[in-house]
């Protein structure tokens, strides 16, 4: 596969781990992927997409190139009840 390690890099430091999205618009039709539906980043992978887990469920992936969206928060680290990392 081809892809361009500083790109993948530059999408994990813009959303580590933990980073909560508000979703905007996809840039294709997806079924329950309402404007306004919160997630939480999970991983980035070679795309680079950002892995996700929705609040409704899903897992879909965004494209972070291509879909709208937007940075609404860090979720806590459970055991320290500190920020994750900072945006």
């Amino acid at each position: 596969m081809n892809f361009d390690r500083n790109k993948v890099e530059m999408v994990k430091r813009r959303y580590p781990v933990g980073t909560r999205i508000r979703l905007n618009s996809l840039c294709n039709v997806e079924r329950d992927m309402p404007a306004g539906l919160c997630g939480t980043v999970i991983g980035v992978d070679d795309q680079p997409s950002l892995l996700m887990k929705w609040d409704n469920g899903r897992s879909l992936s965004l494209m972070p190139f291509e879909d709208d969206f937007a940075v609404i928060g860090q979720e806590m680290d459970v055991e320290t009840g500190q920020q994750e990392q900072s945006l």
